[in-house]
């Protein structure tokens, strides 16, 4: 049971990053030019795109820092810094820069294809989910997490899809209100990971440090 509780935290965790509803404003302003169909093929390239984008985070980060030499240690605690500036920016109501600049959406509006950029990356896959998931990798790594992990990233790739093909209803039935409410929320939550992480990442390197003593 104990398993299954982190497995749920690890999907509570990752939904509050990528925070789909948050996308609603910044997607329907994209595709306010674009067809019916052309926003539905969007909505699919992007939901995939994420899809993609998570899980070559969660099998290969961990490989790509191995490769820089970067301590799990040091990118923890890097990683747990950024996710709680993202935090701190959902409370205070505003956009993480990470999630873009006002000028690099203005200039995507202009672009034909705006389903990987700057939807799926950064707006829903941005540093902060793929740190998180590279940290993930590191805690995560018997038999079942590997079918686990994947399969919950699969399920947000779903839940993302049908955020967006809902997109119009619900931004009428949250309104601006409900959705800076959720997106608060959400920020909690993430500020507990992000504290988490950080916490976890000094405690590794205090260890170490004892252990050359």
């Amino acid at each position: 049971m104990t398993e299954w509780n982190e497995y749920f935290k690890v999907f509570i965790g990752l939904l509050a990053i990528i925070n789909p509803l948050g996308a609603i404003p910044i997607f329907l302003a994209v595709t306010e030019n674009l067809s019916r169909d052309e926003k539905k093929h969007t909505i699919r390239t992007t939901s995939v795109a994420v899809g993609i984008i998570l899980l070559v985070s969660f099998f290969i980060g961990e490989d790509i820092l191995a490769f820089f030499g970067i301590n799990i240690s040091s990118f923890r605690i890097a990683g747990g810094v950024l996710i709680f500036l993202m935090a701190l920016s959902m409370l205070q109501g505003q956009k993480h820069p990470s999630k873009g600049s006002p000028e690099e959406k203005k200039d995507f509006t202009q672009r034909d294809s705006v389903a990987v950029v700057p939807l799926a990356i950064p707006l829903l896959s941005g540093p902060g989910a793929i740190s998180t998931l590279i940290v993930y990798a590191y805690e995560y790594n018997h038999a079942r997490d590997y079918v686990v992990i994947p399969l919950i990233l699969i399920i947000l790739s779903f839940i993302i899809f049908l955020t967006l093909k809902l997109a119009t209803p619900l931004e009428r039935f949250l309104g601006r209100l409900g959705i800076n409410i959720m997106t608060r929320i959400m920020g909690l939550i993430i500020a507990s990971i992000a504290v988490e992480f950080i916490f976890k990442g000094l405690q590794e390197f205090i260890l170490k440090f004892h252990d050359k003593l």
